[in-house]
């Protein structure tokens, strides 16, 4: 099943630069690893902003809430997701 993600960080401003450097390579790695796994499909940036849109390829909602609650990031994310379909006027054999 596949979910549009977009995920909008807020550190605390209380937050070290040390403590910050950290949970963002937690972040990274654990990121690459779903991306790796097939379930990050795709991450975009979006321009001027600490915040992404993302795809990912998962089993059902439950397991995208397990996914995303477990990012090192979680607890200073604001988080919108929209479940996606198939668009039957689409070109393309799947959906990569």
């Amino acid at each position: 099943m596949l979910f549009r993600v977009e995920m909008t960080v807020n550190l605390p401003a209380s937050m070290t630069r040390a403590e910050a450097s950290d949970i963002k390579q937690r972040e990274r790695d654990y990121s690459h690893r779903l991306q790796r796994e097939g379930k990050w499909r795709h991450l975009w940036r979006i321009v001027g902003s600490y915040a992404n849109i993302s795809i990912f390829d998962v089993r059902d909602a439950e397991e995208l809430h397990e996914l995303l609650s477990a990012l090192p990031l979680y607890s200073y994310m604001q988080i919108n997701v929209q479940a996606l379909c198939r668009h039957p006027s689409s070109v393309y054999d799947d959906d990569r």
